[in-house]
């Protein structure tokens, strides 16, 4: 059991996944400052500095001026404003991802497209088969060479 164990953890797919999850978890961290540090601070005086995170419902009734305030009275609250914030942030690190793939493809070199087999087309079944062929594989019909 153990060597299969180690036959499985040293396959070349599992030691790829491993090194793609922890390449990720550094490019994350690039990607969240790429959205806190160089597009929120435009984003946030588009916007008009709205900070979303005091946006709070309190389940106890009692009015509180912060989170901060909420959380400290040990009140319970569901805390919208911190999910609309997570989803923004979301929908930022998303689309500094696709802006920076698609840049990384505009430089991948393009596999070369394979040139076209010589084909005819079968007289009985319209099917696109190899030129050479005698017998279509399709509808088995014989044909003329």
């Amino acid at each position: 059991m153990w060597k299969e164990f180690r036959d499985f953890a040293m396959r070349g797919n599992v030691i790829d996944l491993a090194i793609g999850v922890i390449i990720g978890a550094a490019f994350g961290k690039i990607v969240t400052s790429l959205v806190n540090d160089v597009l929120m601070p435009p984003l946030g005086v588009l916007i008009g500095q709205v900070d979303f995170t005091n946006l709070f419902i309190t389940l106890s009734g009692k009015h509180f001026d912060s989170l901060a305030d909420a959380k400290a009275a040990g009140a319970a609250t569901i805390n919208y404003g911190v999910f609309i914030n997570n989803v923004i942030d979301f929908l930022l690190v998303a689309f500094a991802v696709f802006l920076l793939v698609k840049q990384v493809n505009r430089f991948m070199p393009k596999p070369a497209e394979p040139p076209p087999a010589e084909a005819k087309e079968c007289v009985y079944c319209k099917s696109s088969i190899p030129k050479a062929a005698t017998r279509c594989p399709h509808c088995t019909s014989q044909l003329a060479s």
